[in-house]
């Protein structure tokens, strides 16, 4: 086993997936959620980093092999349970959908490679699988950005709750400090975080059913 940096990269991504949700406890908000969203990019970062320098210095193992594909999956798994946990009443019935599948498929295929054993090289990453994880990536950056912005900031500073903001930006109340396209532009960047994840869910979903159809013959009956 080589402690390499590529692979103490890889290590560190694995340790930062349990700590994103960890912030939470012992941190208030919005400061948790700064200190989170700066944690999962620069996690993320890594994905990109450490497989890189592996190449380049030849120095990609077994034990890189190994964790990478862990340490993305707690990344995300855990990133999701946080967002999930700690949006409003609004936004949870909209992502419960696309991060069911995201974690129906992970431990699936996790479950299919477990399964195959010495034959699991046949569910190599694909392409496809790498897009996937950068879409859900983006995502999740996203959204802990809305979650920052939309929820904290702009109800903190001026002191205003989801009715007065939805109030505001239908006209029913008059825009006197002019806020109204300040909350749409906020609004509208839930809602890119929202589509990023439907869009991951469906990158998640053909994958995982690619997998599947390539584990196939190896799980029939003799």
């Amino acid at each position: 086993m080589k402690w390499t940096l590529p692979n103490i990269l890889t290590m560190g991504r694995l340790i930062a997936a349990p700590a994103v949700a960890i912030l939470f406890l012992y941190f208030s908000r919005p400061l948790a959620d700064w200190l989170a969203l700066i944690l999962f990019l620069l996690a993320a970062a890594t994905d990109w980093i450490d497989g890189y320098l592996a190449r380049k210095w030849g120095q990609e193992s077994k034990l890189g092999a190994m964790l990478d594909p862990i340490a993305d999956k707690a990344m995300v798994v855990i990133a999701l349970m946080v967002i999930v946990g700690y949006s409003d009443v609004y936004w949870t019935p909209w992502l419960v959908l696309p991060a069911t599948v995201i974690l129906f498929r992970e431990v699936f295929v996790s479950g299919l490679r477990e399964f195959l054993g010495d034959t699991a090289g046949t569910l190599k990453v694909t392409k496809l699988a790498k897009w996937k994880t950068t879409a859900q990536m983006v995502a999740i950056a996203v959204l802990f950005s809305r979650g920052i912005f939309e929820h904290h900031l702009v109800m903190g500073s001026f002191g205003m709750d989801q009715t007065m903001v939805e109030q505001i930006m239908s006209g029913e109340v008059e825009d006197v400090n002019g806020l109204r396209g300040y909350f749409h532009g906020m609004v509208w960047s839930g809602r890119i975080g929202l589509w990023l994840l439907w869009i991951a869910g469906l990158l998640t979903l053909i994958t995982g059913w690619d997998y599947f159809r390539k584990a196939l013959p190896y799980l029939k009956e003799d």
